[in-house]
């Protein structure tokens, strides 16, 4: 590798690993403050909170990435034409496709580990993530029975703790049970707890009553009880067989669907959602490309690149723009499909094609002439 590829790629690895950080810990504290209800309100250890921030970081990286690998090509590049060793390169009889190799490298390390990324880190990450937060909303004792809060455990259920003490004990309980919309009942106990069974979880109650009222006449009737169970089977086979989301699978059960009655349902999601891991990731070496089109095609300006920036920035915005649009079309028509593809082969070709072409001489003359004499 020439010793000024390997120059300039040093300043770019340096600078993307900065921006990435930088990035990371931004969108990784704003997404964390959700997850904080879990310690504050709900009782979970700070281990537990850290596991379940740390399961988010792919997700983070494979958007962040990208836009790292292009602000550290446009600033880098940019210092490099400010300090005039630019200029000394050119001058030294580099071309444009050697002045900006540093960078395309830069752009195929990157993409290659957001491939990495989206292909095996991100669903075995969120997968871990949803399970893990899965399980603990499916604890009752410890996440989400909390006290004076009426918490709804189904559509159907909702329960009102006044206390809970430390060995499980309830105490003030109501539960409103609506499973049957012809016959909702209310049941009222001094105290009680949550008990796992083979069946699923069920709250026993203890020295309460159990009221109906009757939808046809209006006529009200008041059991009272010593003990009182209500089964919550329900809610653990939900909680057993939750449909895995798009972002928990792997590119093979994106692409391939099960005969399960929720994948044909969400078949066109999932289809769109395999293309988007197989194409999001050369949005990264397109951005780069996009980066030095506009900051190395033409001559040199002393007045500054500002506009050059600029233009680059909006062309990202624009094609990052279409690139979210086409996926929310082919989730649902895969005639969508075909334009995310084209988009990124399109806007790569494009770049090419101005960091390629040669400049026009009458550009060259003009800025050999505003030269101080």
């Amino acid at each position: 590798m020439p010793w000024i590829t390997r120059y300039i790629l040093g300043q770019l690895v340096t600078a993307t690993i900065f921006v990435t950080l930088a990035l990371t810990f931004a969108i990784w504290l704003t997404q964390s403050l959700r997850l904080i209800d879990y310690i504050v309100n709900r009782g979970l250890p700070a281990s537990t909170f850290l596991t379940f921030v740390g399961l988010l970081l792919p997700s983070f990286l494979g958007v962040v990435l990208p836009v790292a690998a292009f602000v550290a090509a446009l600033f880098i590049y940019h210092k490099l034409a400010m300090d005039s060793e630019m200029v000394v390169m050119r001058a030294a009889g580099l071309s444009q496709l050697q002045l900006a190799r540093p960078a395309i490298l830069l752009g195929v390390l990157v993409t290659l580990a957001v491939y990495s990324i989206s292909l095996y880190f991100l669903p075995v990450s969120f997968r871990n993530f949803k399970d893990l937060q899965n399980a603990f909303r499916s604890d009752f004792s410890t996440v989400l029975l909390q006290e004076g809060v009426f918490t709804a455990l189904t559509d159907e259920i909702t329960v009102y703790v006044r206390q809970r003490s430390a060995d499980g004990e309830l105490r003030g309980i109501l539960v409103h049970d609506s499973r049957d919309p012809a016959k909702p009942v209310t049941m009222m106990a001094e105290r009680g707890a949550l008990v796992a069974s083979e069946d699923g979880p069920r709250v026993v109650m203890e020295n309460g009553n159990r009221q109906e009222v009757a939808p046809e006449s209006g006529r009200f009737s008041l059991l009272y009880f010593d003990r009182y169970t209500v089964e919550l089977s329900e809610f653990g086979e939900a909680a057993q067989s939750r449909w895995r989301e798009p972002k928990e699978r792997f590119l093979n059960e994106l692409l391939f669907p099960s005969d399960d009655r929720r994948d044909q349902r969400y078949h066109q999601e999932l289809i769109a959602e395999g293309h988007q891991r197989l194409v999001s990731p050369l949005y990264t070496l397109v951005f780069v490309l996009i980066g030095m089109a506009a900051l190395l095609a033409g001559e040199f300006n002393r007045r500054g690149q500002a506009k050059r920036v600029l233009a680059a920035i909006a062309c990202v915005a624009v094609l990052e723009g279409v690139s979210l649009a086409l996926h929310d079309l082919a989730t649902r028509s895969a005639a969508a499909v075909p334009a995310m593809y084209a988009a990124v082969l399109i806007s790569a070709g494009l770049s090419l094609y101005v960091l390629l072409r040669r400049p026009h001489r009458r550009a060259a003359t003009q800025d050999l002439s505003e030269a101080p004499t």
